[in-house]
């Protein structure tokens, strides 16, 4: 059975069920990425900027904030390249081994998921910096696509608006 993020979102809210995370992320297929409010809006993260990064969720939070009602906005975070260590359970064994991500910035990526925040990561960087698909962090609003920039130019064909702070 299909059920989609308004149907999920309301669920949840009306038993007050937990979403259980997942023991292995979902790949996406790009064709079943699908526009379901009237205002969507992709956040475009590339970078490994710390403070661009805790832009970017204040900039989802503010966005969030003026709907009032997260079912009347969709918004989708497509992760590639640097923008992956943000979305790690560790470091170890990645080229940012040597650095320290406060765990604070991905609890504020989580509680921006409870409006119904999308987290899309780039199946090919982890391909391509040989990082286990097991070091991500396990959450039901994560999940995994075949290619960051192939998900960016999926969703704007299908309506998302295109943001990337800068």
């Amino acid at each position: 059975m299909d059920l989609d993020r308004r149907a999920l979102i309301g669920g949840a809210a009306l038993t007050g069920a937990a979403l259980a995370a997942p023991a292995v992320l979902a790949m996406q297929r790009l064709e079943d990425l699908k526009k379901e409010a009237d205002v969507a809006c992709l956040y475009h993260c590339d970078f490994g900027d710390v403070s661009r990064f805790q832009q970017l969720v204040q900039n989802i939070a503010n966005h969030y904030s003026v709907y009032g009602n997260p079912l009347a906005l969709q918004l989708a975070v497509v992760v590639h390249g640097q923008g992956l260590k943000f979305f790690l359970d560790g470091l170890d064994g990645t080229p940012w081994k040597d650095e320290r991500i406060d765990p604070a910035i991905f609890q504020r990526v989580t509680d921006q998921s409870k409006n119904g925040l999308k987290v899309y990561l780039c199946n090919i960087t982890f391909e391509r910096l040989k990082i286990s698909r097991d070091k991500a962090h396990k959450a039901d609003f994560i999940s995994l696509v075949p290619s960051g920039v192939a998900a960016v130019a999926a969703l704007q064909a299908k309506g998302f608006g295109y943001l990337k702070v800068g």
